[in-house]
């Protein structure tokens, strides 16, 4: 078994406070009551039910700092997980300021860094070496692909790609493959799923990797198998700090417990109504026992918001007061009021982009930064329509969440051969650049290494040690290969004799893979060629070539320090953790938000996620908040006549405004308080929605205007200019569902029909 890492404590902080004039310490001043509560608990256990915009990182940093500064433990003596490096690196860096000395010796990291450090001290113990390769979600693929097919495994109905997301979800459980419930096991990919799960791990211990999943699942095997190591880490770390508690899964919340056991000194800070990560394995069930799984646990609510006008958080409060599903509390701000929250209806996807597009432009010209303005979308395939209405009026504009540096073909190719010179045993990447650029080695010779590999239990380089040496190929792949394995010694034998930036370069030059990119006449081969040369400056701020890999492994993440001022256009997803003085929240439309699939997949449930990813993306806006709907919306090539979102009827009528793109709807009084859409004061003329139905901007007007004094009954046979005839099944006030000869069974607006 490995050697614990180095448990000697660095230098202690002088614990001696920095006084204010007023007597106390410099660093607890301008917190208000709650995060000075926060702050000061520091016995027992601690949730810190943080809303959004309460100053949630403040109360973090803080309380690190009290922690220190009162001498109850070394830095070496604290563990702060994190969701993001980004967070740590602010936490390391904020911290140090406010203690006034640098912070040595702590452990502040992500779950999967964290959990990295601890495994490569004890790899060892489930079947690793300590320099195990870090597998990214482009590996993880390939290799089940290959499992697959050694199967006889039809990647057309069991894709890759879906059956390595079930064993990712399997291991964000805390289930190893003898643990996997029986039922599962038998239904998953045709029932081949555990098998393959089984085999996969196996595969991995070969090729001495782990994948994401691992770094806390092996940290459980860890931990459950071996006490003593536990109890090193359970005694070591005095104190734990949690982020984002509401995103933990199982397996980061059983890791998690594990280490509180001895001095349940943890502190878990999240915000239940923030939870919207189910997809990627998130629990928020883990933040809702929290008082269940530790005694004498103290519940402390942050509700002072520092972000939002009192219109748009009262309207983001009211809507998430229709969940059931949380712990419960009230936001609240002295803020001036502000503008109401604007809901807006238009004919369709085009025309919402327009009208977006107008305002951003009349926003800027009075002078609102363009990066205080953020577009946010329930779908990816929503962003285009707002592309194309940018790029028409000549607005800056980013795409946040879009391909980022080392996901880049050319970035991963180089990272493989990066890799392969550290970690000779990885498979995956060197398979990736064997024959990159092209060294004429054709199927024949690559099955005939793979069938070694495979018949031997060795790593593919390993393989091609052997076949070298024998006549089971011919002579010039022969030569090919071994003058390839040549390159890679060469290259291995070089590191830490040259700086890293250098040896990387050399490997890509020596390699051909830069000269393959400088041949090509594509309009992308000189772009990618820089991208290359980017790569290697990137090393420069790595001590070592395998600090450098660990990093690409960890974090994929944009660095916009150095962009000029541009719109934000993302998902609502892609938008937590982020503030902008003025939010656009598009497409908020039945069948498209909440999203359908999530509904059918986890009824009751999905419906309290989606609507807490409306409060999120509400909750983003510091001064503006825009809320669109369209009455046609284009999905995957086919049009489909829209409702608005049950989400907008929820939305307090009192702190909204609803208007027409021409503004005919003044205060907009009819929405709100689950009533739907009544008649406004001013309304319109309820015969003249039966005529001219090609009219836009009556349909416009019609759009927040169900036509609740329509007589139809089910049976009726009745006309939709999009989708023809058809006959009504169900009559639900304004809502319609009619079986159209043509189109099948739609629900549309009543509005929307006439009288066949």
């Amino acid at each position: 078994m490995s050697d614990l890492p180095d448990l000697s404590e660095p230098p202690a902080l002088d614990s001696t406070p920095a006084a204010s004039p007023g007597g106390g310490a410099r660093y607890l001043e301008n917190l208000n009551d709650s995060q000075l509560q926060a702050v000061e608990a520091i016995d027992g256990p601690v949730l810190v039910l943080a809303g959004a915009g309460t100053g949630k990182t403040r109360v973090l940093i803080t309380r690190l700092a009290h922690i220190l500064m009162q001498g109850r433990a070394g830095p070496h003596e604290i563990m702060a997980v994190t969701f993001t490096n980004k967070a740590a690196r602010e936490m390391r860096e904020r911290v140090a300021a406010l203690v006034q000395r640098p912070v040595e010796g702590w452990w502040v990291g992500t779950f999967h860094a964290t959990g990295a450090r601890i495994l490569r001290a004890h790899a060892d113990a489930v079947g690793l070496k300590s320099n195990f390769t870090i597998l990214d979600a482009d590996d993880q693929v390939r290799l089940v692909k290959q499992l697959m097919a050694n199967h006889h495994i039809d990647d057309k109905k069991f894709p890759a790609r879906a059956v390595s997301g079930i064993i990712q979800r399997w291991k964000d459980r805390g289930l190893t493959p003898d643990k996997v419930p029986g039922a599962e096991g038998a239904t998953e990919a045709g029932g081949g799923a555990q098998a393959l799960y089984t085999e996969y791990q196996g595969r991995l211990k070969v090729l001495n990797a782990a994948d994401f999943g691992d770094l806390l699942l092996h940290g459980l095997t860890l931990f459950q198998n071996h006490p003593d190591i536990l109890k090193t880490y359970q005694h070591r770390f005095k104190y734990l700090l949690v982020d984002e508690y509401q995103d933990t899964n199982v397996a980061q919340y059983l890791w998690l417990r594990l280490l509180a056991q001895a001095h349940k000194n943890i502190c878990c800070v999240g915000d239940d109504d923030q939870s919207i990560y189910s997809w990627r394995g998130a629990e928020v069930e883990n933040i809702l026992r929290f008082e269940k799984d530790f005694d004498n646990a103290k519940v402390i609510r942050l509700e002072r918001n520092y972000r939002s006008t009192p219109h748009i958080l009262a309207a983001a409060s009211g809507l998430i007061d229709h969940n059931e599903g949380r712990h419960g509390k009230t936001l609240w701000t002295d803020l001036d009021a502000g503008e109401k929250v604007r809901v807006t209806g238009v004919w369709d996807g085009e025309e919402e982009a327009r009208i977006t597009g107008d305002e951003i432009e009349a926003l800027h010209t009075k002078k609102q930064p363009l990066n205080q303005v953020a577009v946010l979308v329930r779908a990816g395939f929503q962003m285009r329509e707002f592309e194309e209405r940018l790029i028409t009026l000549g607005v800056p504009y980013r795409v946040i969440g879009g391909p980022r540096f080392y996901e880049r073909q050319e970035i991963r190719d180089a990272i493989a051969y990066l890799r392969v010179t550290v970690q000779p045993d990885d498979d995956l990447a060197f398979e990736r650049i064997i024959n990159l650029p092209k060294r004429g080695l054709g199927p024949a010779t690559m099955q005939t290494v793979h069938r070694l590999a495979r018949a031997e239990a060795i790593p593919l380089t390993q393989a091609v040690e052997r076949l070298i040496e024998s006549d089971e190929i011919k002579p010039k792949p022969r030569q090919t290969l071994a003058a390839l394995l040549d390159d890679f010694r060469r290259w291995r034998g070089d590191i830490g004799l040259s700086p890293h930036p250098e040896l990387a370069e050399r490997i890509l030059e020596q390699s051909g893979y830069i000269a393959m990119w400088r041949d090509k006449q594509t309009v992308d081969a000189p772009g990618r060629v820089e991208n290359l040369k980017e790569m290697i400056l990137a090393l420069e701020d790595f001590d070592t070539l395998g600090e450098f890999l660990e990093h690409v492994s960890l974090v994929m993440e944009n660095d916009d320090s150095n962009v000029t001022d541009k719109v934000n256009l993302m998902t609502l997803h892609g938008a937590k953790g982020l503030e902008f003085d003025t939010v656009f929240l598009a497409g908020w439309e039945e069948g498209l938000f909440p999203h359908p699939r999530t509904l059918d997949d986890s009824g009751v449930a999905g419906l309290e996620e989606e609507r807490r990813l409306a409060y999120v993306g509400l909750t983003r806006a510091r001064k503006q908040a825009f809320v669109s709907f369209a009455a046609n919306r284009r999905i995957h090539g086919q049009w489909n006549s829209a409702m608005p979102s049950r989400f907008i009827d929820e939305l307090p009528q009192e702190h909204i405004e609803v208007r027409s793109p021409t503004g005919l709807y003044g205060g907009g009084q009819g929405i709100g308080a689950g009533g739907g859409f009544s008649e406004r004061s001013g309304g319109f003329d309820a015969a003249r929605r039966h005529q001219n139905r090609r009219s836009r901007p009556e349909l416009v007007e019609d759009i927040a205007h169900h036509a609740k004094d329509a007589d139809f009954l089910v049976g009726q046979r009745v006309f939709h200019q999009k989708f023809g005839y058809g006959k009504i099944n169900v009559v639900d006030g304004g809502k319609l569902e009619i079986s159209f000869e043509k189109a099948g069974n739609k629900k549309v607006m009543a509005s929307f029909v006439e009288a066949a």
